[in-house]
């Protein structure tokens, strides 16, 4: 039980979503060895992960991907929200097309995109989102939240992280119904916006993971996280899955692109506090 202080409850806030003590760990521990040319995850082993579903003529489809970061907030991509669109999040999923234990699944109240997202100007970025839910999920041990990193903190050129979703498994290709993994190099912005790569289309407030043509993420696993794991053991989200090539989803010098979390720290615990 927390122990009433003084703080103000916003900075209470900041601190329990970035800071959580039981964030960014998992009782099914992930197989950090090596979505497209990845592999399947060990099932609950990235607790956070949610699938973000629509209704259609009354069928529920996977949309996008999405990260639990408190008991009833989930962060995902703006361009995965339309607001004709009826969502549901599904978590402590691994396997789709079963019903599992610890699976839980939660109506959505609230879609909150960044003020500045334009949907016609992708690479203006701002392609984030906060989705609220109709109630607090109990966390176990298929369901956590992520950690969020530190604010305004740059992954160094070649870091290893994981990129996890559901998405297509090669351009055109089938979805998976397991959950999958796949293992990305950072690519610096200094690379990533040189004209051979992505140019102007990316920003400082985005992350390039890949561009080695053989792994990436791919429709699908949009909203997603990119998980990177700090000094301390635990799994940190450092990047919302945004965009990648339009001819494919792994072309050389054409990495996976990511909003990058640490530079909206602030506009994320501000918009939960206010909503």
């Amino acid at each position: 039980m927390l122990k009433q202080t003084n703080m103000c409850p916003f900075l209470a806030l900041v601190l329990l979503v970035a800071g959580a003590s039981g964030c960014g760990v998992s009782t099914y521990q992930p197989a950090v060895s090596r979505v497209v040319n990845g592999e399947e995850a060990i099932p609950n082993s990235w607790p956070w992960q949610v699938s973000l579903q629509y209704i259609y003529n009354g069928y529920w489809y996977h949309t996008c991907g999405g990260s639990l970061i408190a008991s009833n907030w989930v962060l995902t991509a703006a361009h995965c929200i339309s607001s004709s669109n009826v969502y549901r999040v599904l978590l402590g999923k691994h396997n789709l097309g079963l019903s599992e234990p610890g699976q839980k699944t939660i109506n959505v109240i609230k879609l909150l995109n960044h003020s500045k997202w334009n949907p016609n100007r992708l690479s203006n970025g701002f392609d984030i989102s906060l989705i609220k839910l109709e109630e607090h999920v109990t966390y176990s041990s298929t369901i956590q939240p992520s950690c969020l990193p530190p604010a305004g903190y740059i992954l160094p050129h070649n870091s290893g992280c994981y990129v996890t979703g559901w998405g297509n498994v090669q351009t055109n290709g089938p979805s998976p119904d397991k959950l999958q993994q796949g293992l990305l190099l950072v690519v610096d912005h200094a690379t990533c916006s040189q004209s051979d790569w992505w140019g102007r289309s990316v920003q400082t407030n985005m992350i390039c993971g890949g561009g080695d043509g053989i792994i990436s993420s791919c429709y699908g696993d949009s909203g997603g996280p990119l998980n990177c794991q700090n000094e301390e053991g635990k799994w940190e989200l450092h990047g919302v899955v945004s965009f990648g090539s339009s001819s494919g989803c792994n072309y050389y010098k054409k990495p996976s692109v990511f909003t990058r979390v640490s530079d909206f720290n602030s506009w994320i615990s501000t918009t939960m506090a206010s909503n």
